[in-house]
């Protein structure tokens, strides 16, 4: 398996590029799902509220992950009905244990690679469909990304790396 060197950040709060990163994930949060929601089941198949975030907490660190996990949700319920509220305590739980998950791994093997990413997503969505079932007590409901998901999943592994990899976010 390659494993790619890449850099990555970590600003605080009291930095802009937090907020400037963070904005651009949001946009990219609010524009994706956009398009996946224009197909039948666009949602639910490939999980595009949490592309962005990945990326965001991958290559920006927890603090960008986390300001992206938790706004793109409520800025996208606020704008557009989607998700629908009652969705909003499950996805917000998997956001930010996906922004904890992969400022973590980023920070700990400061390495973007295929395998990383997988056990990033695999580790919040885990945690998450544990959460989600507490929530909403039935594990059915909450088991679906990894019933329908899988393609979200794969997308945000490879496509994740690809962006981690290739798209420069930011001027050394």
């Amino acid at each position: 398996m390659h494993t790619q060197s890449v850099k990555l950040y970590s600003p605080g709060f009291g930095e802009a590029r937090t907020y400037l990163a963070a904005g651009a994930f949001i946009l990219g949060n609010l524009i994706f799902p956009r398009l996946c929601h224009a197909f039948e089941g666009g949602g639910p198949t490939w999980l595009p509220i949490y592309f962005f975030t990945l990326v965001g907490a991958y290559k920006y660190g927890w603090r960008t992950g986390l300001l992206t996990a938790l706004l793109s949700p409520l800025i996208n319920a606020g704008l557009f009905g989607m998700p629908a509220v009652h969705s909003l305590p499950a996805i917000l739980l998997k956001s930010v244990l996906l922004a904890g998950i992969a400022g973590f791994v980023a920070a700990r093997t400061q390495r973007a690679n295929l395998l990383t990413l997988a056990v990033v997503v695999l580790g919040y969505q885990s945690l998450g469909t544990l959460g989600e079932w507490i929530l909403k007590g039935d594990l059915f409901l909450a088991a679906q990304d990894f019933r329908i998901g899988i393609p979200g999943m794969i997308l945000q592994i490879v496509g994740g790396w690809l962006a981690i990899r290739y798209i420069p976010l930011q001027r050394d």
